[in-house]
C-alpha cells in the first residue's frame, strides 16, 4: 500500500571550473542545460569567496568546501582558462581526491598557429597520461546522454594514471 509519494531522486554532483571573467555565458548555458541530470557546484568565482593567494590554503579550501561531495571535475576551456591558477589549483584538488575530469573545448578557445589546442597544463599532462577526458561544446549541448557517458567514464577512469605533479601555477598568465 502506497502513500502517494516517493523519495526524492539524488542528482549526482559536478564541479564545474572556469575563467569567471570571459566564460560565465557558457557556465550558465551548461547549468541551465544539464541542472535536470546532475546537481552543479560552484556558482559564484573561487577567488572572491577565498580571499588568499596561498596555494595550500585556497587548495584545501576547494577541496573540502566544493570538491568534496563532488564525483567528477568539468573543466569549460575557453580563451584565457589555460593561463589561471585558480583553474590549475581546482584541478589539482580534484585530482588529489581522485575524482573524474572532463575537458570542454569552448568555441573562445582558438587553435594555437601549430594547430593544437591550449588547455591547462595540468589537465594536459592528464589526458596523455590517459585519465582526463576532453570533448567540445557543441558535442556535449547538443548530446545530453553523450555527456553523462563521459561523466560516467571519467569517474571510473584507472586512479594509477593520475599525474598531478606539476608545480603549481604561481600567477595568471
Amino acid at each position: 500500500m502506497g502513500y502517494g509519494w516517493s523519495a526524492p531522486v539524488l542528482k549526482p554532483k559536478i564541479f564545474v571550473s572556469y575563467h569567471h571573467g570571459g566564460d560565465r555565458a557558457y557556465y550558465d548555458a551548461f547549468t541551465r542545460k544539464f541542472c535536470h541530470t546532475y546537481d552543479v557546484v560552484q556558482d559564484s568565482s573561487v577567488d572572491r569567496i577565498i580571499d588568499s593567494d596561498n596555494p595550500d590554503y585556497v587548495i584545501r579550501h576547494i577541496r573540502e568546501e566544493f570538491i568534496t561531495g563532488t564525483s567528477c571535475t568539468v573543466v569549460l576551456c575557453g580563451a584565457v582558462t589555460p593561463s589561471r591558477k585558480f583553474v590549475d589549483w581546482e584541478i589539482k584538488a580534484t585530482l588529489d581526491k581522485e575524482h573524474g575530469l572532463v575537458g570542454v573545448n569552448l568555441p573562445t578557445n582558438l587553435p594555437n598557429p601549430d594547430g593544437t589546442l591550449p588547455v591547462p597544463d595540468r589537465f594536459l599532462d592528464n589526458y596523455r597520461s590517459g585519465y582526463a577526458l576532453w570533448t567540445s561544446w557543441s558535442e556535449i549541448v547538443g548530446d545530453v546522454a553523450r555527456f553523462a557517458r563521459l561523466v560516467h567514464e571519467a569517474r571510473a577512469r584507472e586512479k594509477w594514471k593520475i599525474n598531478n605533479s606539476r608545480e603549481l601555477r604561481s600567477r595568471n598568465g
